[in-house]
C-alpha cells in the first residue's frame, strides 16, 4: 500500500511539471525561444517539446499503454538528463532545480509503477506488493 501512495505522489509530481512546462512553452514561446540558445539549444525544439512535454504526462498517467508508457519514461529521463546538463553548462544551477526534482520524481515513479498498476511494466525495478 504504501509503494502505491509513493507511487502516485512522484508520478503526480512529474506530470505537473510536465503540464505545467508545457503551458509554459505555450504562453510564452517566444521568450523561451529566446532563452534556448544561452542553453546550448536550437529555438525551433520550443514548439516540439510545447506539444510532447503534455503528451508524455498524459501517456504516464493515463497508461492506455504500457510500451507508450514506458517510451514517455524514457523520453523524459533523457530530457531531463539534457536539462540538468544544460543547465549547469550555463552556469544556472538554480535553474536547475525542476529537472533535478523532476528527474527524482521519474526514478520513484518508474521504478514504483508497478505496484500500483494492474498492467505491470517489465522494465520496472521494483515488484509490486501491495
Amino acid at each position: 500500500m504504501k509503494l502505491k501512495w509513493i507511487y502516485w505522489v512522484a508520478t503526480n509530481v512529474l506530470a505537473l511539471i510536465y503540464l505545467m512546462g508545457g503551458a509554459y512553452y505555450l504562453s510564452d514561446m517566444a521568450g523561451v525561444q529566446r532563452i534556448f540558445p544561452t542553453l546550448g539549444y536550437p529555438p525551433y525544439l520550443v514548439p516540439i517539446l510545447a506539444v510532447l512535454k503534455p503528451l508524455a504526462a498524459v501517456a504516464i498517467l493515463w497508461r492506455f499503454s504500457v510500451a507508450l508508457s514506458d517510451l514517455a519514461y524514457a523520453g523524459m529521463f533523457y530530457h531531463l538528463l539534457l536539462a540538468i546538463s544544460a543547465h549547469f553548462n550555463a552556469g544556472q544551477t538554480v535553474e536547475a532545480a525542476p529537472a533535478l526534482v523532476g528527474l527524482v520524481a521519474l526514478l520513484v515513479s518508474f521504478a514504483t509503477q508497478n505496484a500500483a498498476r494492474r498492467k505491470p511494466s517489465p522494465y520496472a525495478v521494483l515488484a509490486g506488493a501491495s
